[in-house]
This record gives C-alpha cells, structure tokens and sequence, in this order.
C-alpha cells in the first residue's frame, strides 16, 4: 500500500518510514525544516491548500500523522503555532483521508491525563494539566469528529536512534551523565520510556489491518506503551552504569517532590501509566523491547 508519514524527519517518523518500508509498502514522507528532496517531501502542514493538493495528487492508502510540537515547555510559550499544528491540523488531515478513503491515524500523547488515577483506560476521562496535552486532547477531538473511521494511539515519553540527543526527553539524559556537570534530576514523575521502534511497528500494524478492510478496520482511541516504570533519575542510573560512569551521578540532585507550577513553564502529571488492553483485544502485540538492553545495544553501536 502506499502511505504518507508526516513528520518523517523526526525521531518517531523516521522509523514509521523504516518499518513501512521494510514490509514492502511504498513509503512518502514529509517534512518541513529537515526536508531532504527527494527523499522527503517539504510540506508546510498548516497551507491547508498545499495539503489538499498533495494528498490528492498522491492518493495514499494511509495517512501516519507523526508530526507535532511535542516538547511542553515549547508549547507553553508558543501557543499559536502549537494550536495550529496540535488542534487545528491533525483534524484537516483526517477530513482529507476520510475523502480520499485512506485510513488515517494519529499519534497523541498521555499528557491528556492528568496523572492522579493510573493505568489510563481509552474510555477514561481526559484532564491535560498544561496546553502541549490540551492542544494534543483538542487535537484527538478533532480527528475523531472529521473522521469517524480514524485512530488514536496515544503513547507516553519516546526514545530511539536519534540524529541528535534533543530530540528525546530520554536521549538527553546520555549527555547529562557522560558530563557530569552538577544538576537536579527529576526523581518523582513516574515514566514510561517507550521505544520509537515499537511504536512504529504498532501504526504500521493497525494502518495494514486497516487498509482493504471491509467492516474490520480500527477506529477510535487506542493506547501503547512499554510497563518499565523510571523516573528520569532511574534512566540516568541506567546511562550511568552502562557508560561506566556511575561516579557522575554524585553529580546529580535527585528531586523527590514535584515542584510548585510557579517553577516550571508546563505542569506535569505524576503518573500517566497507560493500559494497553484495546490493542491486545484486536491482536495487535504490546511487546516491548527492554529499556538496557536497547540502550545497552545501541550505545555499544556508537
């Protein structure tokens, strides 16, 4: 089948268009500022024109909306532009493929809860704690009322082959402990790492499910993430030990008690752990690869 990934540039798009492309499917992915013609298509997804014309030229048989501004503290002092590529794009985008006959689905985030009564089925009340995760819940709502065939898969906090470590919030964390520069770490917010190559495997799994189905298909609010309960100050552990570097975090100040939201530029919540029942019950796996031994496997390659 053909798809389009949007976001392609970027640390889950990328290897949405790898997975895609290593069962087969003919792969078009866009971009907009690390567009790499031909490779990736340079499209702005909010020239609502642009989009239009190029989903209609192509005709995919599936639409894999990766790209969004996912970093909070960015979406907290950038509101407009957050709206406008969270709330406002990811619903034109659903219309189109419901148009088309694409199967559309779109990756959202566990932010859209507010951490107090975990694991989070899909039927649980959303309650976002800052805008990046009331943009992203605007954003579902959207989708799901242009497009009533389409997908949701929320996913917690990502890591994966990076082009550069800021483009995860779990990537980073390698810099911190290979420098050892005096820091506070984050010991209280519970995380659920999850693998961008695991999430990858999951779109592709429900956009082939999809795709030809004739009253099969997915749709609604689905939800993937690894069980491996840290804190950011446990994922420098690991980094640490790994490394050989655990003398770098006597450098670090664990921080065991959330801050006051006067501290920071976006509230976060304290556990967002979420079920994964609804894939399980339409056969799509949940495995999950080990924090480690990926890491353990992937710093050893560089």
């Amino acid at each position: 089948m053909k798809v389009v990934v949007t976001g392609a540039s970027g640390l889950l798009g990328r290897q949405v268009v790898l997975e895609a492309e290593r069962r087969g499917h003919t792969v078009i992915g866009t971009a907009l500022s690390r567009a790499q013609p031909p490779k990736l298509v340079k499209l702005d997804l909010t020239d609502a024109t642009a989009v239009e014309r190029f989903l209609a030229s192509e005709r995919p048989k599936a639409i894999i909306h990766c790209a969004a501004e996912k970093r909070p503290d960015v979406a907290e002092k950038n509101q407009s532009a957050t709206e406008q590529l969270n709330a406002v794009v990811p619903g034109r985008l659903a219309k189109i493929a419901g148009d088309l006959g694409a199967f559309f689905v779109y990756v959202s985030t566990d932010y859209v809860f507010d951490g107090t009564k975990p694991p989070y089925e899909v039927g649980d009340s959303p309650n976002p704690l800052n805008f990046y995760g009331r943009t992203k819940l605007a954003g579902e709502r959207a989708v799901q009322e242009a497009n009533p065939e389409a997908a949701v898969l929320r996913v917690p906090v990502l890591y994966g082959p990076a082009e550069h470590a800021a483009e995860s919030a779990v990537n980073v964390l390698v810099d911190v402990v290979r420098k050892g520069a005096a820091a506070q770490m984050d010991a209280w917010q519970a995380r659920f790492p999850t693998c961008t190559v695991d999430v990858a495997r999951v779109l592709v799994d429900l956009s082939e499910i999809s795709v030809g189905a004739v009253g099969e298909g997915v749709a609604g609010i689905f939800h993937f993430s690894a069980s491996e309960r840290m804190t950011k100050y446990d994922m420098c552990r690991v980094f640490a030990r790994l490394l050989g570097l655990e003398g770098h975090l006597q450098s670090l100040v664990p921080v065991t008690e959330k801050p006051d939201s006067e501290q920071v530029a976006a509230s976060r919540p304290d556990n967002t752990q979420l079920s994964t029942e609804a894939l399980e019950e339409i056969g799509v796996s949940v495995a999950c690869v080990s924090f480690e031994k990926w890491w353990s496997d992937y710093l050893s390659s560089k």
